[in-house]
Order: structure tokens, then C-alpha cells, then sequence
């Protein structure tokens, strides 16, 4: 279940005014498969693939609200052109338990908030599971910030990923959906996001 908010990063004085991507009710604005709406939180199915929205953004800040049961596994893909592995043809900021005992023997990139099998995020400030946690993530050109909980989790700049990981396409892009990549269990509670600048 997620709660989201997406914020404008410029400093322009005629940014966009706030506005919903999820209205609690229904997955308008939004394409996909296996996902559902149950009690104003998206949910991710046992079928759930990719969710993704409409729009594309580039420049922004999400913040969301999400509860993991025992296991659960889910991503955040920024930058998603719309078809493809999100974690490769984007980037998918990896969202899982990783208290379950499954997934002991990940590589440090692969766990919550890690930019999956690229960056390692801290392992620390995620909730027990079955609680709500609150997640920060900010996007401006190249520079990359994700915050758990109000704690600092990631800080990576893309340009510098790139040049270490040249065969990674979605590194190189500046711009896509914002997607629920696939996985199990995860859900994912509605506020507001904030319009983008581009």
C-alpha cells in the first residue's frame, strides 16, 4: 500500500500547482497490469507486472507511503520508458523487507532503496513489517536522493553511475513514468503528488 506526493525540484516562481496521481478510488492515470485499489491503497496482485503512469516527469520529488507484509517485494522505477525491465531500461529503486530471512544472501545494491544492482542504499530506518513507512525521493538532473523515514538512505549521482556502467541504458536517461515495477506484495496508500516541470 503507497501514499504519493510528487513536488516540482526548480526554483521557478510559476511552478505547477500540486496535484493527485491516485485518487483512492480507481488506477486512473495510471497503466498496467495485476494491481488493484483496496481501501484507498494500491495494491499489487499475485499477477501485479508494471504499473506505470501516463505521464512521464523528470524533475521531481515523490513521497509515498508504503506497508510491507512478511517477504514483500516490490520496485520504484523512475526514468521507465514504458516497456522492458524497468530496473535496466530505467531504474528501479528496490522497495523490500529486508528482514526477511529469503532474502539473506542479496547483494547489498539489491536491498530497500538500493538503485537495484547498482548503488547500495543504508539498511537502515525501514519499519517492521505491517507498518506504514514514508519515503522521500528526489530527482534533479542527474543527482539522485532517497530518504526512508526522514533519514538520508541514498545519495548517488547518475552521470558518475553511468560512466561506471556504460551498458546500462536506463542510467543515461533523464525523463520517463514513474512505475510500480512488478513483484509481490506491497502496498501502497494515496495522498497527493505534486506536478513536475517537465
Amino acid at each position: 500500500m503507497m501514499s504519493f506526493s510528487l513536488v516540482t525540484t526548480g526554483f521557478s516562481a510559476d511552478l505547477p500547482a500540486p496535484r493527485s496521481l491516485f485518487n483512492g478510488k480507481n488506477l486512473s492515470g495510471w497503466i498496467g497490469e495485476g494491481y488493484v485499489v483496496e481501501d484507498g491503497a494500491i495494491v499489487c496482485t499475485p499477477e501485479g507486472k508494471n504499473l506505470m503512469t501516463e505521464a512521464t516527469f523528470a524533475n521531481y520529488t515523490l513521497e509515498f507511503d508504503f506497508k510491507l507484509p512478511a517477504g514483500g517485494n516490490n520496485g520504484l522505477g523512475i526514468h521507465y520508458p514504458g516497456a522492458g525491465d524497468g530496473a535496466y531500461v530505467g531504474m528501479e529503486l528496490q522497495i523490500l523487507d529486508n528482514s526477511a530471512s529469503q532474502y539473506k544472501d542479496l547483494k547489498d545494491a539489491q536491498f530497500h532503496g538500493s538503485i537495484y544492482n547498482l548503488v547500495a542504499a543504508n539498511q537502515t530506518g525501514l519499519k517492521p513489517v505491517g507498518e506504514w513507512n514514508h519515503q522521500k525521493v528526489t530527482v534533479t538532473g542527474p543527482a539522485l536522493l532517497v530518504e526512508l523515514n526522514d533519514e538520508v538512505i541514498l545519495r548517488s549521482n547518475l552521470n558518475d553511475l553511468s560512466v561506471r556502467h556504460p551498458d546500462h541504458a536506463g542510467l543515461k536517461r533523464r525523463a520517463g513514468h514513474i512505475a510500480w515495477l512488478g513483484a509481490r506484495q506491497c502496498r501502497r496508500r494515496s495522498r497527493r503528488w505534486i506536478c513536475p516541470t517537465s
